[in-house]
């Protein structure tokens, strides 16, 4: 057993982890990077981007059907699932090789085994290959350990009747029927993806609404769609089990104090992920772990032991890849002695929903709840016109301002493109710009970003293509 001595090591090479490792490399810090399984953690292997390439062809197909409007009309569209599968599998091979190559080529070590700490400075390296165990002595550890599924009572995982988030993007053939027990992002990611493709979908959702945390009015939007396309939605509903009965899963459920059978082909448990925290040794750090599993840090990701961090899904939420991102590159800053800390005002929130919804900021809400007066501003994709010419008018662009000073709080999108419209929103924020800002820069025309500009200036009473609610006095 060798004993290796480096300035960091970080365990786990998703999106926290992998940055992290990058950054520390180009920095000239010697530090070692450990994974257990494939680079790229969850969003690159069965998260984010496997999700949204499905989410991109189940879309195409379903535009396809739907564009007689403009003229166009095809053959009758077919899916191959199987074939689907291949090109979606083919993105994530080509994006997760390239992380061991970054990483090595920014001067860090890659190493695939498994770690366990045996003390606060001292990690054990153990090998699939039977290569003798490891022990890395470093003076900054990094722990980049991600989350798993949260598993429900009642609906033990089987991969083939009840799936997590996981299966369900492996499934090699269109179900007829998808029941899915929770109504948040992940579950209506996933649902709508096949609802496109012609399954029925019926959503459970514990609370009395969906996409609990996204702003009220543009989580409205997605559920209006989901039952334009013959999809259910019940909410203030308890699932309590399921069983087999004549080759189907019946699904027994509390809907609204009365006990209700579903019948479906498959089960989609979406409730949310638990950091992963148990099963590598942090027991034996001294490292405080909150009630709920996460790992408290300060501004500089450190935890409560001197020269332990953790970045990512480990540390609360919002469980986000790129704030995991975020939180890797100023750690490794911190490791190399930069007077850096995490002080992002925003971490933008995009759910790939039908339509999609993003958004930055503060709800108008948050912003009152926190003794804030505000203006909102609101601009439809209805009557702008690159939405028409796309086909796509679902929605609308909502931004919060304070009464005060008309500075930009919060900025809601729900309509087409939102994931790609909402960064000029998270810079607005993190520079503390004002409405005016975004209403005085000129946007080019027609675009969708114009909505944008159009619900800034409706905050300040100024809007052109939209009626005002009020005069701004000058």
């Amino acid at each position: 057993m060798a004993t290796i001595k480096k300035k960091a090591l970080i365990i786990g090479a998703g999106t926290g982890g992998y940055p992290c490792a990058i950054r520390l490399g180009q920095l000239g810090v010697d530090a070692m990077l450990v994974e257990k399984d494939k680079a790229g953690g969850v969003c690159l292997n069965v998260g984010c981007i496997p999700s949204k390439a499905l989410i991109s062809a189940t879309k195409l197909y379903h535009k396809a059907q739907h564009s007689a409007e403009m003229g166009l009309s095809f053959g009758a569209p077919a899916v191959d699932m199987a074939k689907m599968q291949a090109w979606k599998g083919g993105i994530v091979k080509k994006l997760t090789g390239g992380v061991a190559t970054l990483v090595k080529g920014a001067g860090t070590q890659y190493v695939t085994a498994t770690a366990e700490f045996i003390g606060p400075k001292q990690v054990k390296l153990r090998y699939a290959d039977g290569k003798p165990d490891d022990i890395v002595e470093a003076e900054h550890i990094v722990v980049a350990t991600g989350s798993l599924p949260i598993e429900i009572p009642g609906f033990k995982f089987d991969g083939k009747r009840v799936l997590d988030s996981t299966a369900a993007l492996d499934l090699a053939v269109v179900p007829k029927r998808m029941l899915c027990v929770g109504g948040g992002i992940i579950g209506l990611e996933l649902g709508q993806t096949f609802q496109r493709l012609g399954t029925q979908l019926v959503v459970l959702e514990g609370l009395g609404r969906i996409l609990n945390g996204v702003d009220n009015e543009c989580a409205d939007v997605v559920a209006r769609q989901i039952k334009k396309d013959g999809g259910q939605i019940h909410v203030n509903a308890k699932a309590l089990g399921w069983e087999e009965r004549n080759g189907e899963a019946i699904v027994k459920a509390e809907v609204d104090g009365k006990v209700q059978e579903f019948a479906t082909d498959v089960i989609l448990v979406a409730v949310g992920r638990r950091p992963v925290t148990k099963g590598f040794g942090l027991e034996k750090t001294g490292v405080k772990v909150g009630e709920r599993g996460f790992i408290p840090v300060d501004q500089r990701q450190q935890t409560n032991v001197p020269g332990i961090y953790a970045v990512g899904d480990v540390c609360g939420q919002p469980m986000l890849a790129h704030k995991a991102s975020h939180e890797g590159e100023v750690l490794a800053e911190v490791i190399a002695g930069k007077k850096t800390i995490n002080d992002a005002r925003q971490i933008p929130n995009v759910v790939f929903t039908e339509p999609e919804i993003a958004s930055s900021g503060l709800t108008k809400e948050e912003a009152e709840a926190q003794g804030r007066q505000v203006n909102v501003g609101k601009f439809p994709f209805s009557v702008l016109g690159r939405a028409m010419a796309i086909g796509e008018t679902a929605g609308f662009v909502k931004i919060i301002t304070d009464q005060k000073d008309d500075r930009v709080l919060g900025v809601h999108i729900v309509g087409p493109e939102a994931s790609d419209l909402i960064s000029e929103a998270g810079l607005a924020i993190e520079m503390g710009a004002f409405a005016e800002d975004i209403a005085l820069t000129v946007h080019p025309h027609p675009t969708l970003g114009e909505a944008v500009m159009e619900a800034a200036k409706h905050a300040l009473g100024e809007a052109i293509h939209i009626a005002n609610p009020r005069k701004k006095a000058h």
